[in-house]
Parts: structure tokens; C-alpha cells; sequence
């Protein structure tokens, strides 16, 4: 069956980098668009980066951008967010999410398949 194991979340003080990672088995991934998704304690969930199958074309929401690096290796099944400069506002859960759809990838409704999540945690 398919499966997305995140891996990498921690406790990093502001300022600090964390690199997480998504294997994922069980389907052709190279096929899939991909996204990385948040949820802090008492919010909703939101989309932070986005990639799709050849990985050239990415997006960010700007509450991110510029310092979180979304990327992908196909030959090895696996998803990245590189995550620097950290702040408190960062704090959560973070979930990486397959779909087939090539459009709306900010639309969590779109995602077939999601991980168990990785819990980051930025101290001030």
C-alpha cells in the first residue's frame, strides 16, 4: 500500500534549520505532484510549498518564502523541505501530501495520499 514516512522534525531554537524528509513507497512517484502542509496547535491546516512531478516548478506560501527550499529525488522516492531561519510562527505539525492532480496543489482536497506528520518546534 502507499505510505509517506516524514522524518526530521526536532526542536531548534529561532533562527535555527531543520531538513525534513519524505520517503514514500508503494506508488510511482515520480508521477505525483507533492506538498508540504502544516498544522499549529488550535489552527487549521495550511499549505507551505509545493512541487510538481519533474520538480522544476515550485511555489511557496509567503509566509515561507525565501526560507523554506521544497524539493524532490525521484530515483530515491523522496521529498524535502529545507527549512531555515526559523521562527516561533513555525511551529507545528508538518505533513507531506501525493497527488496526481497537476493544478490546485494548494487544495488539500486534491492530495490521494498523506503522511502521519513530523512535529517541528521553534523556541524563542
Amino acid at each position: 500500500q502507499v505510505q509517506l514516512v516524514e522524518s526530521g522534525g526536532g526542536s531548534v531554537q529561532a533562527g535555527g534549520s531543520l531538513r525534513l524528509s519524505c520517503a514514500a513507497s508503494g506508488l510511482t512517484f515520480s508521477f505525483y505532484s507533492m506538498g508540504w502542509f502544516r498544522q499549529a496547535p488550535g489552527k487549521g491546516r495550511e499549505g507551505v510549498a509545493t512541487i510538481k512531478t519533474s520538480g522544476i516548478r515550485t511555489a511557496y506560501a509567503d509566509s515561507v518564502k525565501g526560507r523554506f527550499t521544497i524539493s524532490r529525488d525521484n530515483a530515491k522516492n523522496t521529498l524535502y523541505l529545507q527549512m531555515n531561519n526559523l521562527s516561533p510562527e513555525d511551529t507545528a505539525m508538518y505533513y507531506c501530501a501525493a497527488t496526481t492532480s497537476y493544478i490546485g496543489l494548494w487544495n488539500e482536497n486534491e492530495y490521494n495520499y498523506w503522511g502521519q506528520g513530523t512535529q517541528v518546534t521553534v523556541s524563542s
